[in-house]
């Protein structure tokens, strides 16, 4: 049952403009969870080591969830840290009341925005010298520590310090008096392939550089010093792998990056993808449906229009390709997706009218359709799918 509607949508919809008394649901809209959230958080610190802390990954507003959503049910749900891509996306959970470490995962690189880090109590992510030396500087004019996370790379090649050198980075960084390392991270690149417990592996090479690196700077005398590597694949792999702390992000939300075989918990779905049937109509056979025409009727057929389409997130790619859930029966989509509709064959259902309700993704009963199910259709991937949505769509929270 709908609970309430809150608006996370900078503030697009409030209750003093004309645009207050527009139901959410009156055209296609996300329904989330907060209880699944909560729960996926719980069920991940479940298989953890002892101690070990939990990031809630909320970048991409909460991978399409809404950031500020995710995070408070995250918190709620025994989250430590939140991590973001970017300033912007740290400074609206901060701007929201959220007081949790939030850490930027992305680099921050001008003493100006380092400066907004600082004073907005975030914490950054630093891969090179320079941008430690800009750090201290901020830290000794505003005499308080600055505190960040050092990044290694240890096979992404993207962030980070180049491990044959960060000894020597980090003996220099270590004199320096007005920073605080609290975190040293590195990143996997491929912890979802099939045989990542494989020793020769790529993710387990990995994972022993990372090792390798903070031996060599003798990390045991750094108790204060956070060591984390896992994404939401490497946590499920294996205890070895979570260090201090794990970074989540797809787990939370209740989808596995895993083969299901690799997969030892049991997760809640906590988005809802819905829209509303705008119009039915009949078509005669050989009658094409959508621009391109590539969908042809091979009978009579009986359509519904579907009020969401590619400006809401629904990729072109799928056309011909989805199916719809409603009351528990699946109904194939036709024709091209366009900007702000989809048509779907209703052929042989004698009980959908205008006005009513299908299930994009999610789940109804026993029947379901996840972004992963998308994906594979689309050649992409799960996270692809979710950060597409779109602002237009109302978020409607649920129980």
């Amino acid at each position: 049952m709908q609970s309430e509607f809150r608006n996370y949508q900078n503030n697009v919809i409030s209750h003093s403009s004309s645009l207050a008394s527009i139901d959410p649901t009156q055209r296609a809209w996300i329904e989330l969870s907060g209880d699944a959230i909560r729960y996926n958080v719980r069920q991940i610190k479940s298989i953890l080591k002892p101690n070990c802390k939990f990031m809630a990954v909320v970048k991409a507003d909460g991978y399409g969830h809404d950031a500020v959503f995710v995070s408070e049910n995250a918190i709620r749900g025994g989250a430590n840290q939140l991590g973001v891509a970017t300033l912007q996306e740290g400074i609206q959970l901060r701007s929201s009341g959220i007081k949790a470490p939030i850490l930027i995962l992305g680099n921050i690189y001008s003493k100006k925005d380092l400066l907004i880090c600082f004073k907005n109590n975030l914490v950054p992510t630093i891969s090179d010298m320079k941008d430690c030396i800009l750090c201290d500087e901020i830290g000794l004019k505003y005499k308080k520590q600055f505190p960040l996370h050092l990044k290694i790379d240890t096979g992404m090649s993207r962030l980070g310090f180049d491990t044959n050198y960060f000894l020597k980075n980090f003996r220099k960084i270590m004199n320096l008096q007005n920073i605080y390392v609290d975190g040293i991270y590195s990143h996997l690149a491929f912890a979802d392939e099939d045989n990542a417990l494989d020793k020769k592996s790529f993710t387990q090479i990995q994972k022993n550089k990372f090792i390798k690196v903070l031996n060599k700077i003798n990390i045991k005398k750094y108790p204060q010093i956070t060591k984390h590597l896992s994404n939401s694949a490497g946590t499920l792999l294996s205890q070895d792998f979570h260090f201090d702390m794990v970074r989540i992000g797809l787990l939370m939300y209740g989808y596995s990056p895993l083969s299901p075989f690799l997969n030892n918990i049991k997760l809640k779905p906590a988005l809802f993808l819905k829209s509303k049937v705008s119009f039915i109509k009949h078509i005669d056979k050989n009658i094409g449906v959508s621009y391109g025409r590539r969908f042809i009727s091979n009978k009579k057929t009986k359509i519904a229009v579907i009020s969401i389409g590619y400006a809401d997130g629904i990729s072109r790619k799928l056309s011909n390709k989805l199916n719809l859930l409603h009351n528990g029966i699946y109904y194939p989509q036709i024709g091209s997706i366009t900007m702000d509709q989809l048509m779907i064959d209703i052929t042989n259902s004698k009980n959908i009218n205008v006005g009513d309700t299908v299930l994009l993704l999610g789940s109804d009963g026993n029947k379901s359709i996840t972004p992963i199910d998308w994906a594979d259709k689309s050649s992409t991937i799960p996270w692809e799918i979710l950060c597409a949505f779109k602002n237009r769509l109302p978020r409607v929270e649920i129980y």
